[in-house]
């Protein structure tokens, strides 16, 4: 059965009245597809999943979390991380404390990500990690830093381009471990982060969409990526006036490689290859 506008804001409105959450300004095509899928991995059919979540309040809590899915890996991008590490983190050598914001960090392989970036800099003592997300279960993943083997194997080629090629010397190569940072052990299908990865960043639950102020800011460095590119219009420019307003003048706000900053708050940043700069 194809799901139309009406079952959408149903659904929206079920979740409105059943829960703290608001998704009433994610995209329409965002929402159709999640909702597909939901569909298809419980093999029902819309008016019986709108039953169901009129009569079960922990379905409801369910739903939230199936449309709140955000996808991450370990060095996403490389390319973007090669630049932060070469041309935005060194700018802190010399400074006191580099604070950093990972925005929507779903199960933290980017946050884990970032701080072995701020280790080979040697900055790792001077840097203040918050990571934020809206899902309490990616959020207790990323608190305990364990991963699947099978399935971040083939991310550990973005920890080589990023972590291995020396930025002022591409062709040279460096001698950096996996196990400095992880504990990998196929035969229990487990990569862990190291202990001192885990102390390091502060994990908190934060809802963008309530535009909440978050206590740690203001930030050098806000990484918010393939999270706004799930809302509507109106709400994406809401999402990046409040990062807008966590930012340091001169910070920089990196978004995902399908997402940019549209209309009179574009006036407010300058364009960089790695995001965009607070003027």
């Amino acid at each position: 059965m194809e799901t139309g506008k009406l079952d959408i804001d149903a659904f929206v409105s079920l979740i409105q009245e059943g829960s703290e959450f608001d998704l009433s300004n994610y995209s329409y095509k965002s929402l159709h597809r999640r909702l597909a899928r939901i569909l298809t991995d419980l093999d029902t059919d819309m008016p019986s999943l709108l039953r169901k979540m009129k009569n079960d309040p922990l379905f409801i809590e369910r739903m939230v979390m199936e449309c709140t899915i955000s996808t991450t890996e370990l060095f996403r991008d490389p390319q973007v991380w090669k630049l932060i590490r070469k041309d935005f983190l060194r700018q802190f050598l010399g400074e006191e404390d580099i604070n950093i914001w990972h925005a929507g960090c779903s199960t933290g392989q980017e946050v884990y990500s970032m701080l072995m970036l701020l280790d080979v800099e040697q900055m790792l003592n001077r840097g203040n990690v918050t990571a934020t997300d809206l899902n309490p279960h990616y959020l207790n993943t990323a608190i305990q830093g364990c991963y699947k083997y099978r399935y971040n194997l083939q991310y550990l080629d973005n920890f080589d381009t990023v972590m291995k090629e020396n930025p002022d010397d591409p062709d040279f190569l460096e001698d950096i471990p996996y196990d400095r940072y992880m504990i990998i052990d196929p035969s229990e299908d487990t990569i862990r982060m190291r202990q001192f990865l885990l102390e390091k960043p502060v994990f908190l639950q934060h809802d963008l969409v309530k535009g909440k102020r978050v206590d740690s800011g203001p930030f050098d460095l806000i990484l918010c990526r393939n999270v706004i590119i799930y809302f509507n219009f109106n709400l994406q420019n809401r999402v990046l006036q409040l990062l807008y307003s966590h930012l340091k003048k001169g910070g920089l706000l990196v978004l995902g490689p399908h997402e940019s900053i549209l209309g009179s708050l574009s006036d407010k940043f300058e364009r960089c290859r790695m995001g965009y700069l607070k003027k």
